[in-house]
């Protein structure tokens, strides 16, 4: 949800569809936030990272996914290829020059893809509780019988979020999930890249870091644990060791 305070969101169009976004303009290298499954651009991390650009003067971009935020699209039209395509769209229509990718949750699997393709814009990545292949190792694999059975009958299943509401997991996701699935083979990203998590995350587990970590052909590659920090890592602490990260992998 946009805050009423902050200034209305401009668009790009990507795939046909109107993609939401708020940019500041400034001293390079830029800043680019890639969010989570389900979340939208307001959230407490890409606001303290949009706070802090403009007080520094730099590049800095945040914005919605298709069927996230003030975006268009339906949810049930959603999937890792559409989110992959639309943080490419930013990268490449709102931003010059080097980029710091910040992705946070399935932001950072998006970060990682994007990365892939556009090397040469990517300076470093920062990757809080990084989600990578989360459709299959930390969805499909943990899904009860009777929720696959009810994706494979009726191509979705609703469940409670933990977060409040309800989270609807369509077939499409998961299937087109599987495309992108990079956990089992080296990752052959050279930038710097600095991964955050908490010790008490419960949706992803400090283990999948680790095993990114792993991956990670870059070098070179931290990982910074802590041991209060639950999946969010919202707290005032968190966004200073937040906005301390991108402020050193920008040097």
């Amino acid at each position: 949800m946009t805050d009423p305070g902050q200034p209305a969101p401009d668009c790009i169009t990507a795939d046909g569809a109107r993609l939401a976004y708020v940019r500041h303009r400034g001293e390079g290298p830029g800043v680019m936030f890639l969010g989570g499954f389900a979340s939208d651009m307001g959230g407490t991390k890409a606001m303290a990272l949009d706070a802090w650009a403009q007080a520094s003067g730099r590049a800095f971009v945040r914005f919605d996914y298709f069927a996230h935020g003030a975006s268009d699209g339906g949810w049930d039209q959603g999937d890792i290829t559409r989110w992959r395509s639309d943080a490419l769209a930013v990268l490449d229509q709102l931003t010059e020059g080097p980029q710091v990718l910040v992705g946070s949750s399935m932001g950072g699997w998006i970060a990682l893809l994007a990365a892939l393709v556009r090397p040469d814009r990517v300076k470093a990545l920062v990757l809080i509780a990084p989600a990578a292949d989360f459709t299959e190792t930390l969805m499909w694999d943990q899904l009860p019988f009777h929720a696959r059975e009810a994706i494979g009958r009726e191509g979705q299943w609703t469940r409670p979020s933990p977060y409040g509401g309800t989270q609807t997991i369509t077939r499409r996701l998961i299937e087109d999930g599987r495309r992108w699935l990079v956990l089992d083979q080296t990752i052959a990203l050279t930038c710097p890249v600095q991964i955050l998590h908490g010790w008490q995350d419960r949706d992803v587990p400090w283990s999948h870091s680790m095993r990114l970590m792993g991956q990670l052909a870059s070098a070179p590659v931290t990982l910074t644990m802590t041991r209060s920090g639950d999946h969010r890592l919202s707290g005032p602490d968190d966004l200073a060791r937040l906005i301390a990260s991108v402020e050193a992998m920008s040097a």
